[in-house]
């Protein structure tokens, strides 16, 4: 699998993209990488780590790094989640109301303004 096209960190053996831990070396095809989702996994990072050949000093760093990058999400909790659906536990009401765009440029050139892109 070829490295994801958002590229965070990049080792001598291993890299940290947009899709987790990736090895540099594109003839294994994506069989050690690591996903977003398992880099918490201590299983599966240690058998990743005693793979023959797999640089530990490096695998770490980028573990460290793909660690700070994408932080651990919190477990729901499965007895909070029963009562929700039972209908015990209320749900904070949100509002829809949309805050007014303020546009603050009175008496500034436009040229010297800074522009603004939508990032996805």
């Amino acid at each position: 699998m070829a490295l994801h096209r958002d590229i965070f960190w990049v080792g001598r053996q291993w890299a940290v993209t947009g899709a987790g831990i990736q090895a540099v070396d594109q003839r294994l095809r994506g069989v050690l990488d690591i996903a977003i989702a398992r880099l918490w996994d201590h299983d599966l990072v240690c058998s990743r780590r005693a793979k023959p050949g797999v640089n530990a000093a490096d695998f770490d760093k980028a573990l460290t790094v793909a660690r700070e990058r994408f932080p651990q999400t919190p477990e729901p909790d499965p007895i909070l989640a029963h009562l929700e659906a039972l209908g015990v536990v209320e749900a904070p009401v949100v509002s829809l109301v949309v805050p007014a765009m303020k546009l603050r440029a009175e008496g500034r050139l436009a040229r010297f303004l800074p522009q603004w892109r939508i990032r996805r």
